[in-house]
This record gives C-alpha cells, structure tokens and sequence, in this order.
C-alpha cells in the first residue's frame, strides 16, 4: 500500500510536470521560469513523502529539505533578485536537520548542522552595512547557542532508543567558549575595543572555569548514579 502510494505521487507529479512541458512547447504558455523549482520541489516532496511514511527513513528529511531549498532560491531568485535566496536555502536545510532530530531522538548530532544551518541564514540576510565584525559575532553567537541547545534537549543514546532520554553535558564548554569569543566581536562592534593581548588570555581563563564547571557536574552526575535509590523491599 505504501509503495502504491508513493507511486500515486509520482505519477502526479510526472504528469503535472509533463503538461507543464507540452503547453511552453505549444507556446500556450512560457513555463520555462518555474519548471526548474517545481522539479526541485517535486523531487523534494518525495523524499519528505519517505521521511513522513516510515520512521527508518529519517535521512529523507535531509536530501528533501536540499531540494526544496532549491525551489525556493530559484523562486525567490526570479522573485525579488536573490536578494534572499541563500538564506532561504540555509534555512530549509536548518529545518531538515532538525526535523531529523525530532524523528528519531538518537540523532542528536543532526542539531549541530541545524544550527550551523540557521546561522548562515541568519549571516546571508544581514544587510550589507553590517558585514564585517557583526558577522563574526553573529556566527559565534550562533554556534554557543547551538551547543547550548544540545546540552539542554534530552537524547536518547544510540544503543538505548528505548530507554530513558538524558541531557548532555560537554557542549556546555564549546557553549562557552564560543559565547565568549561572541561576546568579544560584539564589543568590538559597539566600538567597546578590548585589546587582543588581553582578550585571548581571557578567553583561555573563561575555557579553564567550563571545564572546572563541567568536571564538577560531571563528577556530580556519577556520584548520583552510584548512590542512586537501591531496590525496594517487597
């Protein structure tokens, strides 16, 4: 039934397509302008028609999320220029990565080119006055919040899919870093100079506290895990 289904589509999209192509030929009408994004559309409902149907096919979302990307920068191209054509693209692709992640909870490296993903999209967009110093903090920003995000979701881990879903501590120290290093081209760009002979110091001094922080919660999590509730008494 699956496969019949699938089929369904693609037979619909073929002869949408196909029609597309018979009336530019007959000159009823020029579709030359979107017959590239909706073939890259098409193809991109297909993968996301295999993603939606069966769980095992979460990599779908990826390649589906590429090509309906795709369309949308061929659209926005012949829209408006390309001005957000990039960005758009950027931003599907963050959002196939994450849907990746919501499919299947052992997947949580797939945040991590998610939010790499949505911080390019956020870089592209920013207008051109703001190139520069702007666009380093933003990128580190973006990727302290990207690991920030991944310490704070519950995740299964891959040999206990079934079992109960636990946080991760170590991205709390590339969090850090990278906030920090974030935090220095914001300064920077507000015009609030910070010399970089003490900048880097201080940036190795900040590293040195969330490693300190994440040994002691690491060192917290085991001493709860082996003075954890024994067995009760029937």
């Amino acid at each position: 039934m699956k496969s019949a289904n699938t089929s369904v589509i693609a037979g619909v999209i073929l002869i949408a397509l196909g029609v597309l192509l018979l009336l530019d030929r007959l000159g009823v009408m020029d579709t030359a302008a979107f017959t590239a994004p909706l073939i890259f559309a098409a193809v991109g409902v297909l993968f996301l028609s295999l993603f939606v149907r069966r769980r095992e096919n979460w990599w779908a979302a990826i390649p589906g999320s590429v090509f309906l990307g795709l369309a949308a920068v061929v659209t926005a191209t012949q829209l408006t220029g390309g001005a957000w054509g990039a960005a758009l693209l950027f931003l599907f692709m963050g959002a196939g990565f994450a849907a990746v992640f919501v499919r299947e909870r052992t997947t949580w490296w797939a945040l991590i080119p998610s939010g790499v993903m949505f911080t390019l999209a956020l870089i592209v967009a920013l207008p051109p006055q703001l190139q520069g110093t702007p666009t380093a903090a933003v990128l580190f920003l973006g990727l302290a919040a990207t690991f920030g995000v991944l310490s704070v979701v519950p995740v299964h881990a891959a040999d206990h899919a079934g079992g109960s879903a636990e946080r991760m501590r170590w991205p709390l120290i590339p969090a850090g870093i990278l906030a920090v290093m974030g935090l220095i081209f914001v300064l920077q760009a507000t015009a609030v100079l910070i010399p970089m002979d003490v900048a880097f110091p201080a940036v190795m001094i900040l590293a040195g506290l969330a490693l300190m922080v994440y040994a002691y919660l690491a060192h917290r999590d085991g001493r709860q895990k082996a003075h954890g509730p024994g067995p009760r008494a029937s």
